[in-house]
C-alpha cells in the first residue's frame, strides 16, 4: 500500500548543496525578473488600495453568488464577503471620487432591491486612505521581516539570521512577481498571506537550523558542505510532508472557498511552494557564503 510518509526515504542522502550555484543563479534571475515585472507592470490592486464604495446589507437569505451574479455583469471590479453573520454582507465596488459613489449606490439598490432587506450603510473609500492601507501594509512585511531577524540572531548566530532574512526577502519578491505576472488580486488579504508565507517558511528553516547546529556539536570534524547536506536530509521527510498537508488544505480552499478567498489562497500556494525551496536551497547554503565554522558554533555555547 502506498504511503505518503515514504516519499521521502529516511536516510536519504542528496548532495543538494553540491548544486546551490545552479540554484543561486536560478533564484537571481527569477528575483530580478520579478523586480523588472513589479517594476513595469505593477500590482493589480484591489479596492482595498485604489478606493471605492463599500455598502453594507442584509440580505433575505440570498448568496454572495446570487448577488456576484447579479452585479458583475454591471461593474467592473465587485468584491463580496459575509460580515458578522451569513445574511450580512459587505459589497466593495470600485470608483474614483464622492459623486460616482453615489451613482453607484444607487445602481446597486435599483439592481439587488428585491433580494435585500436592508440598506445599513455606505461610505466612499478616497485614494488617500488607500494609499495609508498600502504603506501601512509595506511596514507590516517589514516589521515582519525585521523581528524575523532578531530572532534569529538572539536564537542563533547572526549568520543563521541573516541567511533566514535573505530567504525570506527572496520568498516575498518572488511570491509578489508571480501575482504581479498573473494579475491576482493584490488587497489586504493578499498582505495577509504574504505574512503568512514568512511565517511558515521561517518555521521550515529553523528546524533546518536547528539541525544543523545539533550536527556542528556532533560532528566537528565533517566538512561544513556534507554536515549541510547531511541536516537538510535529516529533516527532509518532515519538511516535504508538511508542504504536501498544507498544500492539499490551500488546493481545498482554493476550490471550494469562493471568490473572495481565492487570491488569499492562491497566493498562498504559490509562497509554500517558494517557501519550501528557499529553505533548502537558500537559507542553509547563504551559511556557506559566510564560511561558518564549527568552532564559532563552540565559542557561542
Amino acid at each position: 500500500m502506498f504511503r505518503l510518509n515514504k516519499i521521502i526515504p529516511v536516510d536519504s542522502d542528496y548532495k543538494f548543496l553540491n548544486f546551490r550555484k545552479h540554484f543561486y543563479i536560478a533564484s537571481a534571475i527569477a528575483i530580478a525578473l520579478s523586480l523588472i515585472i513589479l517594476l513595469f507592470k505593477g500590482l493589480n490592486l484591489g479596492i482595498d488600495f485604489k478606493g471605492g464604495t463599500l455598502i453594507e446589507v442584509s440580505t433575505n437569505e440570498s448568496s454572495i453568488g446570487e448577488l456576484r451574479d447579479i452585479l458583475a455583469p454591471n461593474f467592473n471590479e465587485v468584491s463580496l464577503q459575509e460580515f458578522g453573520d451569513e445574511n450580512t454582507v459587505i459589497i466593495r465596488l470600485q470608483n474614483d471620487n464622492n459623486q460616482e459613489s453615489m451613482k453607484t449606490v444607487e445602481k446597486v439598490k435599483v439592481l439587488i432591491d428585491d433580494k435585500v432587506t436592508e440598506f445599513r450603510r455606505s461610505e466612499f473609500v478616497g485614494p488617500t486612505v488607500s494609499s495609508e492601507l498600502l504603506w501601512k501594509g509595506f511596514q507590516a512585511v517589514s516589521f515582519a521581516l525585521f523581528a524575523i531577524l532578531i530572532y534569529i540572531w538572539l536564537r542563533f548566530e547572526w549568520q543563521f539570521g541573516f541567511g533566514a532574512v535573505v530567504a525570506l526577502t527572496h520568498d516575498v519578491l518572488f511570491t509578489l512577481g508571480i501575482v504581479s505576472l498573473f494579475n491576482i488580486e493584490f488587497s489586504l488579504s493578499t498582505i495577509a498571506a504574504v505574512l503568512t508565507i514568512a511565517g511558515y517558511s521561517i518555521n521550515d528553516t529553523v528546524v533546518i537550523f536547528d539541525r544543523v547546529r545539533e550536527n556542528l556539536r556532533k560532528y566537528k570534524k565533517l566538512e561544513l558542505i556534507d554536515l549541510f547536506n547531511m541536516s537538510i536530509n535529516n529533516t527532509l521527510s518532515r519538511t516535504v510532508m508538511t508542504s504536501i498537508t498544507t498544500l492539499l488544505a490551500l488546493i481545498s480552499l482554493y476550490i471550494f472557498g469562493g471568490e473572495v478567498i481565492k487570491p488569499f489562497a492562491l497566493t498562498m500556494i504559490i509562497g509554500v511552494l517558494i517557501g519550501t525551496y528557499s529553505s533548502i536551497f537558500i537559507a542553509v547554503p547563504t551559511l556557506l557564503v559566510f564560511k561558518f565554522r564549527p568552532q564559532e558554533e563552540d565559542e557561542v555555547n
